[in-house]
């Protein structure tokens, strides 16, 4: 045999096991969603979105009015009476929530100064769950939850059912818009929110109503300093960030309104990214973990005007 091939089929065997411990390449985020369809976006509904306005930009929030009807409705009737106008973020508890609402609203505050409700409702029945609806969209995810017998998304939620009670609720992962309230089940009405951003406090589902979740703007309310006093309330006015307004996009001249998309949790780019983070390989992750919680995963939005989108 000549000695060239002889060498060179010896220099193959050599690399054969090298090239084994290449990890093979899982597509990253932004190269699934580089290639999406423009049919697998959606845009939220001007009825349902709310823009909030921080010091420091826009917060954007999508209302889940078929899983709280009532607080959906009531966060609109606050919101188009400019109730959270001049309000302000009052509680920042690091790796939990941070709650947005009438300083004077909690135990510390001054009641005979609540900011009056107008014609919204101050108590509503809770809406912790919900009968499920095969006519409303699910997408599963493929594996187990410590929580619930089933997760998925609908609607661009993320949620979980009973099959054994016909029950459906959102689920408190981060990100998501929950309605505060005081210990009887019927005193949150909307006035004051929260959004979670830390840990996913699963202990808290079927135990608060979640009125929606932020789309835009979370860094605007996890980066925040937390509330010294105790839960991460702020008791020093000046600590305080207030809001400048917050508005319903359907209220809006056409001009004004956010103009985002939300991926669709049933398109087969989210499909693509829930496969590519449970089993994600590369030259960092060497070991894939071939699973994904519910609050694992990101629905991800993009902003058009900053994309140049139409």
């Amino acid at each position: 045999m000549p000695l060239r091939p002889l060498v060179a089929a010896l220099a193959l065997c050599l690399a054969l096991p090298a090239l084994a411990d290449q990890p093979a390449h899982t597509p990253t985020p932004s190269e699934l969603l580089a290639k999406s369809k423009p049919s697998e976006w959606r845009r939220p509904d001007p009825q349902n979105l709310l823009q909030m306005q921080l010091p420091s930009g826009r917060v954007l929030i999508e209302l889940a009015p078929d899983y709280a009807p009532q607080h959906a409705a009531n966060i609109r009737t606050l919101v188009r009476e400019h109730y959270f106008d001049g309000l302000a973020i009052i509680r920042v508890q690091d790796n939990f929530v941070t709650q947005w609402g009438d300083p004077n609203d909690d135990d510390s505050g001054d009641r005979s100064k609540l900011k009056p409700l107008g014609s919204a409702r101050k108590t509503l029945p809770p809406e912790y769950t919900r009968a499920t609806d095969p006519k409303l969209p699910w997408t599963p995810l493929p594996d187990g939850d410590v929580y619930a017998p089933q997760v998925g998304f609908s609607e661009g939620f993320p949620a979980a059912r009973d099959p054994a009670s016909g029950q459906t609720w959102l689920a408190h992962c981060y990100g998501m818009v929950g309605v505060a309230r005081d210990v009887g089940p019927e005193t949150g009405n909307g006035s004051s929110l929260y959004a979670v951003i830390g840990q996913a406090p699963r202990g808290l589902d079927r135990n608060l109503a979640i009125a929606g979740r932020v789309i835009e703007g979370m860094e605007l309310l996890s980066g925040l300093p937390r509330g010294p006093a105790p839960m991460g309330f702020y008791k020093d006015a000046a600590q305080r960030v207030p809001i400048g307004s917050v508005r319903l996009a359907a209220d809006l001249p056409e001009a004004q309104r956010a103009r985002v998309e939300v991926l669709r949790t049933d398109s087969a780019t989210f499909a693509a990214l829930v496969e590519a983070k449970r089993n994600r390989r590369d030259d960092f992750y060497r070991n894939p973990a071939g699973k994904i919680d519910l609050c694992g995963i990101a629905i991800p939005a993009r902003d058009l005007d900053r994309r140049g989108g139409h």
